[in-house]
């Protein structure tokens, strides 16, 4: 009785700690987001070229996403990291690990940008209007630049929240979206003696934006005397570099499940074109109700795996299991939660997107299976970080390979395209590799949970 007392005393703690550190990543997620609404928005109301704009910004936002979210994620793997080294009390090798990320954030940057830049050369190949190609070019090439405030930044949140100060990250990007949305106005519809800029003007703000978050975090890092001794360089490694290699070496394989990830929704878009263009758009409209929610189960997973890192820092095995129960349960609740939301309010969420009756009737349908796919979308992307927490990263790749291309664009070929199904067939596939996923990545978290060697986990 007093056991299972404690432990439950021991799961509401975490469960707490795991929601306080979840919501401002979360919230600074949505500022992301709405910086990116903003744009389409703002964009969209041009008075002449909308339509046009639109359609570049989307080619080129595409891309950019496509390209960078290994850089991106590489970067995220190093919270645990930093919340391991302050829970063992090696305060300067968080500053170490900071230094390490700020380096691989440079390193990163040139590559993904002449990944964008390649990508541009060869823009023929995605058999676009020349219109297109004329606004999407110069575009791409402004926001290709802001890879680099963009991952500086990631590597300056990476040590703000493994530090278990999510919200400093979280006021700034908030702060990022006001002077993106006054920079857009600006510069896309001219102000004074700046000319209209149209998309151009918002590949501008964009880019001011990410230099303004990035400046102002860095600011506050290296100002705020709180970190004065996390930057102190008292922990020298005996081998040059073997931070820099040890983030690569977790960080690359962990970006390139979200690349698989992102390809496999990419696509299903392409499938859906096979369809129809009512299709299309009807998935585009359910798919971006569950992007929304997906959201709230990376804040959690970041969240976890900061935890989980800091019970590896106290070689705290049990605390393990109870971070890792904590951040599932909160995924299985909110994800639940929408589902059930997603069910019964079909009809009017989807009417929120459009009045188009034949998009309305796929999008409806569409959604039903976005409401049974929510759980394990939650419980996958959640495992996922818990094992970045455990610094195990290789099987999780393989499992997330074999679950999205090894089952759900098979299955949703066969069934949507094959067997004529139809875009419900492509959401049946898409659901078989998110249960495959979260069965495959939460068995593995626990299996690896129970054997890892805590004594081991250390960098020389």
């Amino acid at each position: 009785m007093r056991k299972s007392f404690v432990f439950n005393m021991a799961f509401q703690a975490k469960i707490k700690q795991t929601i306080r550190l979840a919501t401002p990543i979360v919230v600074g997620q949505l500022g992301v987001m709405l910086m990116g609404l903003a744009d389409t928005i703002q964009v969209g109301q041009m008075s002449t070229g909308a339509a046009e704009s639109l359609g570049a910004s989307g080619m080129a936002g595409s891309i950019f996403f496509t390209i960078a979210i290994v850089g991106l994620i590489c970067m995220q793997i190093v919270a645990p990291m930093i919340s391991k080294a302050e829970a063992e009390g090696d305060f300067s090798e968080c500053g170490n690990l900071l230094r390490a990320n700020i380096r691989v954030a440079i390193l990163l940057s040139v590559v993904t940008m002449l990944l964008i830049g390649l990508a541009g050369m060869n823009y023929d190949l995605f058999q676009q209007t020349a219109a297109n190609k004329a606004l999407t070019l110069p575009y791409l090439a402004l926001i290709a630049v802001s890879v680099l405030p963009t991952f500086l930044f990631s590597a300056f949140k990476s040590f703000t929240d493994g530090l278990q100060k999510t919200s400093v990250a979280m006021y700034i990007t908030l702060a990022a979206l006001i002077f993106n949305i006054i920079f857009n106005h600006i510069f896309i519809n001219g102000s004074g003696p700046i000319p209209a800029m149209g998309l151009f003007g918002a590949g501008i703000a964009t880019l001011l934006a990410r230099i303004v978050m990035t400046v102002a975090l860095a600011i506050y890092v290296f100002k705020i005397a709180d970190f004065s001794k996390y930057l102190a360089k008292k922990h020298v490694h005996a081998e040059s570099n073997v931070l820099e290699k040890t983030i690569l070496k977790i960080g690359i394989p962990s970006g390139m499940q979200g690349f698989f990830e992102i390809a496999t929704f990419g696509m299903a878009v392409v499938m859906m074109g096979w369809i129809s263009v009512t299709a299309q758009a009807a998935h585009i409209v359910a798919i971006n109700m569950a992007s929304l929610t997906y959201m709230m189960a990376t804040g959690i997973a970041a969240a976890g795996g900061i935890l989980v890192g800091a019970d590896i820092g106290e070689r705290n095995r049990p605390g393990i299991f109870t971070s890792g129960n904590a951040a599932l349960v909160l995924s299985i609740l909110f994800m639940g939660f929408c589902a059930l939301v997603f069910f019964f309010g079909k009809d009017i969420l989807v009417r929120g997107y459009t009045q188009e009756a034949s998009v309305i009737a796929i999008a409806v349908t569409l959604v039903v299976w976005g409401a049974i796919f929510q759980l394990f979308d939650g419980i996958q992307a959640v495992s996922l970080g818990l094992l970045r927490g455990l610094q195990d990263v290789n099987i999780p790749t393989g499992i997330t390979i074999f679950s999205y291309w090894g089952i759900g664009i098979p299955l949703s070929y066969y069934i949507g395209i094959y067997e004529g199904v139809g875009a419900v067939g492509i959401w049946m596939g898409l659901t078989a590799s998110l249960v495959c996923s979260s069965v495959l990545l939460s068995w593995r978290f626990y299996a690896r949970a129970k054997t890892i060697d805590l004594e081991a986990m250390t960098v020389d």
